[in-house]
C-alpha cells in the first residue's frame, strides 16, 4: 500500500517514485515483475494519473522500470537494481547528515568520530543474542 501524504513538502510524484523503489529495495518486487498500472495505481492511491505518469516516467528514465508497449510496466530486469537504489539511499542520508553536522559546526574528523561510534554501537547491537 502507497502512503501519499499531503504535510510532506515534496511533490507526489516524488513520494511515488520513492516508495516504488523501497519496494525494490527490499524485495517486494522482484527484477522484471509486472508491476500495477499507471491508471491502477492512481486509483489505488487516490491521484491523478498525470501524478503517477510523472513518477513512472522519472522512474523509467532512471532504469528502475521499463514499460513494453502492450504489456505493461515492469521493475528493471538489471539484477543489480535493488542493491544501487538501496546504495543511493544511503548517499542521500549520509550527505544530509553532512550538511547538518556542517551547519552546527562539527568538524569533519569529529563527525568521522561519531559516525564511528554510532556504527560500532549499531553492529553491537547486532551482535548480542535475542
Amino acid at each position: 500500500m502507497f502512503v501519499i501524504s499531503q504535510s510532506d513538502k515534496r511533490p507526489m510524484y516524488l513520494q511515488i517514485m520513492e516508495q516504488m523503489k523501497q519496494r525494490i529495495a527490499v524485495g517486494d518486487w522482484a527484477a522484471g515483475q509486472a508491476i500495477p498500472s499507471i491508471r491502477q495505481l492512481a486509483v489505488d492511491i487516490g491521484v491523478s494519473v498525470i501524478t503517477v505518469k510523472r513518477a513512472y516516467l522519472e522512474l523509467e528514465r532512471e532504469g528502475v522500470i521499463i514499460t513494453r508497449q502492450g504489456k505493461g510496466c515492469f521493475v528493471s530486469s538489471d539484477s543489480e537494481l535493488a542493491s544501487r537504489i538501496r546504495e543511493q539511499e544511503l548517499a542521500q542520508h549520509l550527505e544530509q547528515a553532512v550538511r547538518s553536522a556542517a551547519l552546527l559546526g562539527v568538524s569533519p574528523k569529529n563527525l568521522e568520530k561519531r559516525i564511528r561510534a554510532i556504527y560500532e554501537h549499531v553492529t553491537d547491537e547486532e551482535k548480542e543474542p535475542i
